[in-house]
């Protein structure tokens, strides 16, 4: 009995701190999602253009259109989540940003968004990029300043995989579910204020 009173002790000083989580989903997920837009407004018509373009790029219909929802939702909704500001509502347009995303672009790389051929997730696209990765270390090695190259870290080969994109999708569910957060959110003052929190 004391045991579970201790226990119930301890979740009710959690139940205090759960605005945390979501306020920190909100901020790791804000920048990234801004950076997508920005990238997909300021390359408006290259990016117009591979949503649209069946042969290399995605085959969209209505291209320029998607772009804008696409950029709008990420860039829009990035700041609506630094605000914690209609939280649930936002996060439902970008999980299905994230699911085409992942989906369209993503699924035929595997999981992995960076090779790694040690790992149990490897295909053959990843299993294959080691010999690249080799043969690219060896040219710099040889014709490049390859420590001054490497000062910031080692080459990797982006495999482009669905790690990322659906990581953010799971973050985004749980945003829709928990929303803004207590104490952390505009939603919150907004419900309080309306007598709902």
């Amino acid at each position: 009995m004391q045991l579970t009173g201790v226990y119930q002790k301890c979740l009710n000083v959690l139940h205090q701190f759960e605005g945390l989580v979501p306020l920190a989903l909100r901020l790791y997920l804000a920048p990234v999602l801004m950076q997508a837009g920005y990238n997909k407004l300021s390359h408006f018509s290259d990016t117009a253009a591979w949503f649209g373009n069946p042969d290399w790029g995605l085959g969209l219909p209505f291209p320029e259109f998607m772009v804008v929802l696409a950029a709008g939702s990420e860039f829009v909704g990035a700041i609506m989540l630094l605000l914690g500001l209609g939280t649930r509502l936002v996060a439902i347009p970008l999980s299905l940003t994230m699911l085409v995303a992942a989906s369209a672009v993503h699924w035929e790389n595997g999981w992995l968004a960076i090779a790694d051929p040690n790992s149990w997730l490897a295909n053959e696209n990843i299993l294959a990029s080691a010999e690249k990765l080799m043969q690219a270390k060896a040219i710099l090695q040889e014709h490049g300043n390859y420590e001054w190259l490497t000062s910031s870290g080692n080459f990797v080969i982006l495999n482009n995989g669905v790690e990322f994109a659906i990581t953010y999708l799971f973050m985004l569910a749980v945003l829709i579910f928990m929303g803004g957060g207590r104490y952390t959110s505009l939603d919150y003052y907004i419900a309080k204020k309306n007598g709902i929190a």
